[in-house]
């Protein structure tokens, strides 16, 4: 079994070469860990994601050159002892012994000395040098890449700097009421009998916010499909739908799956649903959550690609919802990593591939269907752009503008930002299609 923070450095150093996800590198080093060392793993590399701008330029005042594509393992343990230090609640020295001999099992015992003397150097003079980066350095100061920085504050000269302050935030455990099996009345008894301490949601009527997070399946009801984890900004797709019996409902680029399972128990009398994913690892996701709600037998889910048509039966919807792919600016605090994976240049190859989705599911939407467009993003890029552009595009397309107390307007849809202890950032826009 691996030492917890080699492994934090396996996780740390694929992260900083752009080699997957953190829940999924996360996931395969779990594998090679004792069960007791798994939530310290998890700390250790979200803490030091989610810091990882501030700590990159902490390493920068004492590395005497950046470290090399072989040797970003070197540069993830030396930030993991700086997180360690700054933020955690281990004794130092007990940090930074365990720090320095994770790089001999990496197979590097030359760096022992160089990790060491950055540790110590930085407990002597570590609150100096963060003064002064705290006044000079906005990648420091605002711990997110210069172009994310840049970019927000361009676009949102108001808003740029709580952007930034939110995405350090942990966010809530909020969960969504199966409005099919339960209700707010009976999950208030619940939570009194069980002493959970909770805040009703503003703008979901099945949302609840947990005032301490707790493993799910400790949560009364859960695993008998009475909740479902889901930000409160997501539970807003379905009643944007504006739903009836009888309608055939297509939600497009569908896992995890919470979305479609919350429309499913919005509208018992859908007459027919289809789900869409080309990932076919996350079709498994989709799954699961269906069948722990049993709602499996009330839709139809197919591995295929929202872009084309190959998967249609030519049968027109009445509502589709396009949850399009995007760069989860909206959700940074929930996945630290996407600061350190998402790249400017990606902003204008996901806008191509929205309006691409957008244009072939106009397709197949009935005269006077209902499209609702949703990203859990934070630039007009991929929002309200796409939507203006599509509108002019299509003489056929009705910009329905949506009248509520969430967001903030734009003259295409609407537009939330993440909020410290309530929902994530999101965007929806809300089309009609006329003859």
């Amino acid at each position: 079994m691996k030492n917890v923070r080699e492994a934090a450095a396996i996780v740390i150093s694929h992260l900083i070469q752009q080699q997957g996800s953190l829940s999924t590198l996360l996931s395969d080093q779990f594998e090679t860990i004792p069960e007791r060392d798994k939530a310290l793993l998890q700390q250790l590399c979200y803490g030091t994601a989610r810091d990882y701008y501030r700590l990159y330029a902490l390493a920068g005042q004492f590395l005497k050159q950046p470290c090399d594509q072989t040797d970003t393992d070197v540069l993830a343990l030396v930030l993991l002892g700086l997180y360690q230090l700054r933020d955690m609640r281990i004794p130092a020295h007990a940090a930074i012994s365990e720090t320095v001999s994770a790089i001999s099992a990496l197979g590097k015992p030359w760096a022992k000395g160089l990790i060491n003397a950055i540790l110590r150097r930085y407990q002597r003079e570590g609150a100096d040098i963060e003064k002064t980066l705290a006044l000079n350095d906005a990648s420091y100061q605002f711990n997110h890449p210069t172009w994310m920085i840049e970019k927000l504050r361009h676009n949102w000269p108001e808003h740029w700097q709580s952007l930034l302050q939110n995405n350090d935030v942990k966010g809530p455990l909020c969960l969504r009421i199966n409005a099919l099996r339960s209700s707010m009345d009976q999950w208030d008894a619940q939570a009194q009998a069980h002493s959970i301490a909770y805040q009703s949601g503003r703008f979901s009527e099945q949302a609840i916010y947990l005032e301490e997070a707790t493993d799910v399946h400790l949560i009364p009801g859960f695993d008998e499909g009475l909740l479902s984890i889901q930000d409160e900004a997501a539970q807003l797709a379905s009643p944007l739908l504006k739903l009836a019996p009888g309608q055939r409902v297509l939600d497009a680029c569908a896992a995890p799956g919470g979305k479609l399972c919350h429309l499913l128990e919005s509208e018992a009398g859908l007459s027919d649903v289809i789900a869409l994913e080309l990932n076919e690892g996350r079709i498994d996701r989709i799954y699961q959550n269906l069948e722990r709600l049993d709602l499996q037998t009330r839709c139809q889910v197919l591995q295929a690609d929202a872009s084309s048509l190959d998967w249609w039966d030519g049968q027109l919807f009445d509502r589709i919802l396009l949850d399009t792919p995007c760069s989860g600016t909206g959700v940074i605090r929930r996945n630290p990593d996407i600061k350190i994976l998402r790249q400017n240049e990606n902003i204008l190859h996901l806008a191509k591939l929205q309006l691409d989705i957008l244009e072939n599911l106009w397709q197949v939407l009935k005269v006077d269907g209902v499209l609702v467009y949703a990203t859990c993003s934070v630039f007009p890029q991929e929002n309200e752009r796409i939507i203006e552009r599509f509108c002019k595009l299509h003489s056929d397309a009705h910009h329905d503008p949506i009248e509520a107390e969430w967001g903030i307007e734009r003259p295409y849809g609407r537009q939330l930002f993440p909020q410290t202890a309530g929902h994530d950032g999101f965007f929806y826009a809300r089309l009609i299609k006329k003859a």
